[in-house]
């Protein structure tokens, strides 16, 4: 068994593939580096990310998946699961050695859960385009923060670039410390300071005059349509699950 160390990165993982491939190696087990659980007997090999062989890769996969078939390698390995590089690894390499396309083959364990990984981060980013409430800062820029189970942030650039394309805003995930800027031309991701996580939630001092008023104008609109009689509680948790709810204007 050989244990391949890598940076985490999309890069280094596909870098990783083509050492498989290069040294011809069998069993593998891959990490990312920090990970210092190392078996008895067992051979590491670190990698080093290369831009010219995780091309390759890439090249060798559009060969043999569609556009959506790498899509979906890409989006699992984005996700950010803990222990699911050898689940995404074993895709790459049963797409490698088959004859065939194998992306409707859901009798294989490894595209079975590369799917399910998929429909994981699918269902998160349509949470996050429903759930997300922007707060106007003092500047005029649009402020929200997000705490996705998954990496969902650049899944969102298309989807807040097209409804907000007037607006400065910012999009910023406290769980993995870093955000999503558009500054009405280009979207950029970006890195803050901050003192603890309740400094990232908590930018009232920075707040527009007039946000205290919306939030409460919302506030009331939510309640007035709510209807008592129709009250639905494990419908509603079902649609808006309650680790939402300490980032949704209307449950604060």
């Amino acid at each position: 068994m050989t244990r391949l160390v890598y940076d985490g990165t999309f890069e280094g993982l596909l870098t990783a593939v083509f050492e498989i491939y290069d040294r011809k190696l069998g069993a593998v087990n891959i990490q990312k580096s920090g990970d210092t659980n190392i078996a008895m007997f067992e051979e590491v090999l670190n990698v080093t990310t290369d831009e010219y062989r995780a091309t390759r890769v890439l090249n060798g996969l559009r060969d043999r998946l569609s556009a959506n078939g790498v899509q979906r390698v890409y989006i699992a390995h984005l996700a950010g699961i803990v222990n699911e590089e050898n689940n995404i690894i074993g895709f790459i390499r049963y797409a490698f050695d088959a004859k065939q396309n194998i992306e409707e083959n859901y009798g294989n364990r490894y595209v079975q859960r590369v799917s399910e990984i998929v429909k994981m981060m699918r269902r998160e980013k349509h949470r996050m385009e429903a759930f997300i409430r922007f707060q106007k800062l003092q500047d005029e820029t649009y402020y929200a923060v997000i705490e996705p189970d998954f990496n969902v942030l650049p899944l969102l650039i298309r989807h807040f670039r097209n409804r907000y394309a007037d607006q400065k805003w910012m999009i910023y995930d406290i769980k993995r410390n870093y955000g999503l800027y558009y500054d009405l031309h280009d979207t950029e991701f970006i890195s803050m300071e901050f003192s603890d996580v309740d400094s990232a939630v908590n930018v009232a001092a920075s707040f527009n005059g007039d946000e205290e008023v919306y939030r409460h104008l919302w506030k009331n609109y939510f309640k007035s349509v709510n209807i008592a009689s129709r009250k639905n509680t494990k419908l509603h948790l079902r649609h808006i699950p309650k680790r939402y709810w300490k980032h949704l204007t209307e449950k604060i």
